[in-house]
């Protein structure tokens, strides 16, 4: 059980120490930093986060690997609907099982999720008005440090998160479990024979239904990970260039891209942005420009930026806001030139490929066996399916399954398939 709070014991160096690890922490360290922080206050066996501003990685987690390496993002996006719907969440399927939990959202719309609080200390919380602002104000700070991390959308986030596509298959894998689920229980329905045909068609149609209001649902969270709309991405950034082209001095056009234009995966939303309001930072620190023209296309394949100013076009490529976009770039694979006519003003070009490279496979040194289970896994059959495929028998599918996880870094089916999927395997 955590110390409980007095009104002065929140403010110990060890517990200020704390507080600043999260205002200071990383993404991948925000999770165990945020867990250390408020263990001060109530115990937990596993603390989850599930923000969609991290489209890289909306799981961010810490503690027990029982429930860490198991909890899904659908399981969490149904806890996030019980929050905003108003609801009082006390308990919540978590890594397959139901759990005593403690849910909180913030502002920035992310949630958390401390799974199995200790009782007494979750107790505590409804009666020390202290504690519980403590748990929150902690809580929401780390809310706002990711949102600010992914909107500043550094090398190092883009690298995260480029690398984590597998993350957003891994939702689309567990997608389609869920639909072999229900699809299996309804022809295990239609296939009893001890009840009637008209009781067994109400129930059928009643599962039916069920299961596609699920899909839609879960399709949705899946495509909201996934992609954002190319004229909302637009549109956001709109939004952040606002305060400068209401108070500043440059006067800032915008060319809207094509509203039907592919969608743009989350992390070349981030950078796009980020590139946009570095390169008008530069541009404004010139002091004769006073005017800026921004667009965005796409020609399908990758997102097309051009930034042009009315300056002297002597701008220098080795500004500290443009070496930050070069860095951007370089990591999503993408191109940025920089020209300049002397007194008719600078651009800046971007190309920005929309598809991440597939992961390389070599590195997982499989045998032609585990290469054909892998392949088998991803195309979503279950153990007894692949013996039959390859006629071998179930107990060999699963040795060869456990010599994968190995292999790829993985603790989960859905996790293998989606790593064979990011890398081309089929």
């Amino acid at each position: 059980m955590a110390a409980h709070l007095s009104p002065l014991s929140h403010t110990s160096p060890a517990t200020a120490a704390s507080v600043a690890a999260v205002a200071t922490a990383t993404l991948p360290e925000i999770a165990q930093r945020l867990r250390q922080a408020l263990r001060e206050v109530v115990g937990h066996r596993a603390l989850l986060i599930f923000t969609e501003d991290c489209t890289g990685r909306p799981q961010k987690k810490a503690g027990d690997p029982e429930i860490t390496e198991h909890a899904s993002i659908l399981e969490l996006e149904d806890v996030r609907r019980r929050l905003a719907s108003g609801e009082d969440v006390r308990t919540a399927r978590i890594g397959g099982q139901d759990r005593p939990v403690l849910a909180l959202a913030a502002p920035t719309g992310a949630i958390l999720v401390l799974c199995e609080p200790d009782a007494e200390d979750a107790a505590a919380l409804e009666d020390t008005t202290t504690a519980s602002a403590y748990v929150r104000i902690v809580w929401e700070m780390a809310a706002t440090r990711i949102r600010q991390q992914v909107s500043d959308a550094s090398p190092a986030y883009l690298v995260e998160s480029r690398a984590a596509s597998a993350e957003r298959l891994r939702v689309t894998t567990e997608l389609t479990e869920s639909h072999a689920t229900d699809l299996e229980s309804l022809l295990a329905l239609l296939r009893n024979t001890g009840i009637d045909d008209r009781r067994a068609r109400a129930a059928a149609v009643e599962l039916a239904t069920t299961a596609l209001v699920h899909a839609k649902t879960r399709s949705d969270v899946v495509v909201a990970l996934t992609e954002e709309p190319v004229a909302s991405a637009f549109e956001r950034l709109r939004a952040d260039l606002r305060p400068l082209t209401r108070f500043g001095r440059l006067d800032v056009q915008f060319v809207e891209p094509p509203a039907d234009g592919r969608a743009l995966p989350g992390e070349v939303a981030h950078a796009a942005r980020a590139i946009v309001r570095s390169a008008v930072l530069a541009f404004n620190d010139q002091p004769d420009t006073t005017r800026v023209r921004i667009q965005w296309d796409c020609d399908g394949t990758n997102l097309l930026i051009k930034l042009r100013d009315d300056g002297a076009g002597a701008l220098d490529g080795s500004v500290a806001e443009l070496r930050q976009v070069q860095a951007r770039v370089s990591i999503l694979g993408g191109r940025a030139e920089l020209t300049g006519v002397p007194g008719w003003g600078s651009e800046i070009d971007v190309t920005l490929p929309l598809d991440a490279p597939p992961p390389a496979t070599s590195g997982w040194d499989l045998a032609p066996r585990e290469r054909d289970v892998l392949r088998l896994i991803a195309a979503g059959q279950r153990n007894r399916q692949i013996a039959t495929t390859l006629g071998i028998s179930e107990n060999t599918v699963k040795f060869h399954t456990s010599h994968l996880y190995r292999k790829l870094g993985v603790s989960s089916r859905a996790a293998a398939a989606a790593a064979a999927i990011a890398s081309g395997l089929r």
